[in-house]
C-alpha cells in the first residue's frame, strides 16, 4: 500500500531536523545514518525508503529551503528583506547550512536561484559588467549573512540590512554613521527599520 504523501513529508522532516541538530555540530563526513536513523526516531530502512544516502538528504534540505525561501520573496523582488526575514523553520535551516559546517555549494545554489530581474541596478543586463555587479552584490550580503549566522544573530535583522545598505553606499566610511545609528537605538529594538527601507540597492 503506498504510503500518504503528508505521511512521507512526516518522515522526510523528521530525518532532515535530525541531520541539521547534528550537522551544526560536526562535518557531514563524520555523520553516520544511524546517527540520524536514532534520533529521528526512525530505522535505518526507512531511511533507504526516502534516501539512497546523507548527500541526497542534504541534496533534499537545500531543495526545501530553497523553495521555501523564494516562494515567499516579497512581490516587489526585494530579495534582500525576504533573506532577512525567514520564517522560524526556514531560519532554523539556514542556520545549519550557513553554520561552520556548511557547504559554499548551497550558497552558489543560492545566488543561481536569486532572479536576476531583482537586481535593481544602472547597469543593462547585457552589459559586460553586469555579472560581475551581481556577483559582488550577492556574495556581499550572502557572506554578511553567513557570519551573521555564525555569529548567532548578534545584530537584529534590521541591523543586519542597514549595515549592508551603508556598506555599499560608502564602504566602510559608512560605518562609522551606522555604529553611532546603532548606539543611538540600543534598547530600543526595531527603530533602525524606521530610518529607512530595509532593501539595499542592487538587490
Amino acid at each position: 500500500m503506498k504510503k500518504q504523501p503528508e505521511v512521507t513529508q512526516k518522515t522526510k522532516r523528521a530525518f532532515m531536523d535530525a541531520f541539521c541538530e547534528l550537522y551544526v555540530q560536526k562535518p557531514i563526513e563524520r555523520i553516520s545514518i544511524q546517527e540520524i536513523t536514532n534520533r529521528a526516531g526512525y530505522n535505518r530502512s526507512s531511511f533507504y525508503q526516502h534516501f539512497c544516502d546523507i548527500y541526497e538528504l542534504l541534496d533534499y534540505l537545500e531543495n526545501y529551503v530553497l523553495d521555501s525561501m523564494l516562494e515567499k520573496l516579497p512581490a516587489d523582488n526585494a530579495w534582500l528583506q525576504g533573506l532577512l526575514t525567514p520564517d522560524n523553520e526556514t531560519n532554523f535551516y539556514l542556520k545549519t547550512l550557513f553554520g561552520e559546517f556548511g557547504s559554499s555549494h548551497f550558497i552558489e545554489r543560492l545566488k543561481a536561484s536569486v532572479p536576476l530581474d531583482s537586481h535593481k541596478t544602472s547597469i543593462s543586463s547585457d552589459d559586460p559588467l553586469a555579472p560581475y555587479i551581481m556577483e559582488f552584490h550577492l556574495s556581499t550580503v550572502l557572506s554578511l549573512m553567513r557570519l551573521w549566522y555564525q555569529r548567532d544573530q548578534d545584530l537584529s535583522q534590521a541591523e543586519l540590512s542597514e549595515l549592508t545598505y551603508r556598506l555599499y553606499m560608502g564602504g566602510t566610511s559608512a560605518l562609522a554613521a551606522f555604529e553611532a545609528l546603532t548606539h543611538q537605538n540600543q534598547g530600543h529594538p526595531g527603530r533602525i527599520a524606521a530610518v529607512r527601507p530595509t532593501s539595499a540597492p542592487g538587490c
